[in-house]
């Protein structure tokens, strides 16, 4: 591998001072425009990239945002794109960051932006993040939190109406047995899914059943024994509705397996409409959720933020909307 260009090499090569280049890379006053030009032709020629803890040092400033995720599966990697393309047209940079599986127990965030604030980004992003109770030192917003109040600006979707709104399609189809795939008891927006699903059974007078509510823990792997349970019932349930995306598709693996038909035998309806849902077999009915338009909203608030423009609205909560495909058709 070659090694990489130095500010050393850059001044050798201009035939300049480091002070020199140090000065032109960071757009200061008092530099001839002919020397201006020749350090900026030898940093082009040699491709140097100014060090983000050296620039930080001299300006308290890197212009990066970080994203911290649990893991890089497609809730977070909708988010990440709509960071992406709402930083486009500006001067910062995206640096997506995620603790090994080993590390990320509770608190895990706090340790990792005591780890990036300071020297490597100047404000964060935290995905579905648990309760941050210490000062980090630079802005944070939160997308998705768990429950809890961490005291942090954050965006979310309305969990609640698209519950219901999934349950209610349903409902209106003629299924009166419908199960529910729960998610991550810790999240917030989980229990709101799970609150709308109750208050559409109980607007349509049907009971909520307990033996019909299994957790799925928002994974696909996760959520084969629970599915399994419940299409072995002597009275299985018509339909499922599953708390996220990833339930859903492992509850129709579990489905076919089983040999029972989707959507003849089995309706199933998720949350999220990432992009894998309309490529499954049946394209899966689902909730969209905003999940772009999330992460770019959190951009727009945490720029604001770290510019120190005041921020009136510091709970921003998207709508969400049903998309009806191929999973989900009357009982038979």
């Amino acid at each position: 591998m070659a090694r990489r260009a130095t500010i050393t090499d850059v001044a050798l090569a201009a035939g300049v001072s480091v002070s020199t280049v140090s000065k032109v890379i960071n757009g200061r006053y008092g530099i001839a425009v002919a020397t201006s030009t020749r350090v900026r032709e030898v940093v082009r020629e040699l491709n140097f990239e100014p060090s983000l803890v050296a620039r930080s040092m001299r300006s308290h400033r890197t212009h990066v945002i970080g994203v911290l995720v649990a893991e890089f599966e497609p809730f977070s990697a909708e988010i990440l794109k709509g960071t992406a393309a709402a930083l486009a047209d500006t001067d910062y940079e995206l640096l997506a960051y995620t603790g090994s599986r080993q590390s990320r127990g509770a608190g895990w965030e706090r340790r990792s932006l005591s780890r990036l604030s300071g020297t490597l980004i100047d404000g964060a992003l935290i995905v579905t993040p648990s309760v941050v109770d210490a000062d980090p030192g630079v802005p944070l917003v939160s997308i998705d939190p768990h429950a809890g109040p961490a005291g942090l600006p954050m965006v979310d979707s309305d969990s609640f109406t698209g519950a219901f709104l999934a349950t209610t399609h349903l409902i209106e189809l003629g299924h009166r047995r419908i199960g529910f795939m729960a998610g991550r008891a810790d999240l917030e927006s989980a229990r709101l899914r799970e609150a709308g699903f109750r208050h559409a059974l109980a607007e349509a007078g049907i009971a909520a059943d307990p033996e019909l509510i299994r957790v799925g823990d928002y994974r696909r792997d996760s959520v084969r024994a629970p599915a399994a349970a419940l299409l072995s019932l002597p009275d299985r349930p018509t339909a499922i509705f599953a708390a996220n995306d990833l339930s859903a598709m492992g509850t129709m693996d579990v489905a076919r397996e089983l040999g029972l038909d989707v959507p003849g035998d089995l309706s199933v309806a998720g949350f999220d409409d990432v992009p894998e849902s309309s490529r499954t077999t049946p394209p899966l009915t689902t909730v969209h959720q905003p999940l772009q338009e999330m992460g770019a909203a959190g951009i727009t608030m945490l720029l604001a933020l770290m510019d120190g423009t005041p921020v009136e609205q510091t709970h921003i909560r998207l709508p969400t909307s049903l998309v009806v495909r191929g999973s989900t058709s009357p009982p038979r």
